[in-house]
């Protein structure tokens, strides 16, 4: 088939390239104008488009793809399908009908659930068993159309938003290959959403990744892991912000070494103090059971263990990990 492709991250860069490998020409890559980044402000290109520089592809940037002179430009593609993997524009009725069999979208989730724009993350978020990829027929609604195909994906006791990420995008490229396949064959078969089922993945922000001690281990366990790599999940340390990249919730069978009298004393202590350290871990209190951290990053600092951490400085007993600075 002759495509446009509509995407921006590293997410939509693996069906992008399955696609091609696959035999379908791609007349353009449509994708966001390039962004500042860094301190020296220098311009750069997104995932998509430099992969679609690398193989030669067509680059249309539009700041507003529903204006009438990007309309006329995806016009002139003359395109059989649209397909869409996170782009970051919202597509007009009028660009949804340009092509012959419409637009379809890659969705990192088991629609109707986690529609909207971060669905990998709120599905750890939310301590969800499995995710997977919908490839949808696109209307006018915000993830709102009919389902073509699904592909399950597990979600592992340890998945980060990056793990995920990258099964998912996998995923994505298996599966909208395969659309097209029975697309062309005349042989895939629509399905309706159930609008009742639905729950929205809103975006993130850096604000999202704060810790709050007084939420249960399990939730902030899981904020750790949904977070990584952006936002991230931070608290405070001395006046520092201090990310944390990996940590677990303490086994009940691990607290039981400390006796009941023990087990009282930690489970009784201030959320977001530490009340035991050793060369590996911190363990710091919550509203509800106790977090095991072996993973930090002080702010101007690089990404290293705890054992390693606590060669330079060292967590001591009794101190506060603060909400704010």
């Amino acid at each position: 088939m002759k495509i446009v492709y509509m995407g921006t991250p590293d997410f939509a860069v693996g069906p992008l390239a399955a696609l091609r490998d696959a035999g379908h020409e791609i007349l353009a890559v449509v994708t966001q104008p390039d962004k500042e980044k860094g301190r020296g402000k220098e311009m750069q290109a997104c995932a998509v488009k430099e992969y679609a520089i690398t193989k030669g592809i067509p680059v249309f940037q539009p700041v507003r793809i529903k204006t009438a002179e990007a309309v006329e430009s995806l016009k002139k593609y003359e395109a059989d399908i649209y397909i869409v993997a996170a782009f970051g524009q919202i597509l007009s009725k009028e660009i949804l009908e340009i092509p012959k069999y419409g637009c379809l979208n890659i969705h990192a989730s088991l629609l109707p659930k986690y529609r909207g724009a971060a669905p990998i993350q709120w599905s750890i978020l939310k301590g969800e068993k499995q995710s997977g990829v919908t490839i949808m027929q696109m209307d006018v609604g915000l993830d709102t159309g009919d389902m073509l195909l699904k592909e399950v994906v597990p979600i592992e006791k340890k998945e980060t938003g990056q793990t995920l990420h990258d099964k998912l995008m996998a995923a994505g490229a298996r599966l909208i290959v395969l659309a097209l396949a029975k697309i062309e064959a005349g042989t895939i078969q629509r399905e309706k959403q159930k609008d009742e089922e639905s729950c929205y993945a809103s975006m993130l922000s850096k604000e999202m990744g704060r810790i709050l001690w007084e939420k249960e281990a399990v939730e902030i366990e899981r904020l750790i892991r949904g977070l990584n790599p952006w936002p991230s999940a931070y608290t405070y340390y001395q006046g520092k912000t201090l990310k944390i990249w990996e940590a677990s919730v303490l086994e009940k069978s691990y607290l039981e070494t400390f006796g009941e009298q023990g087990q009282m004393q930690l489970l009784d202590a201030i959320p977001g103090s530490i009340i035991l350290c050793n060369k590996d871990s911190i363990y710091v209190a919550t509203g509800k059971g106790i977090l095991c951290i072996t993973s930090v990053q002080l702010e101007g600092k690089k990404k290293m263990s705890v054992h390693d951490f606590m060669l330079g400085k060292q967590f001591l007993p009794g101190q506060i990990l603060q909400n704010t600075k």
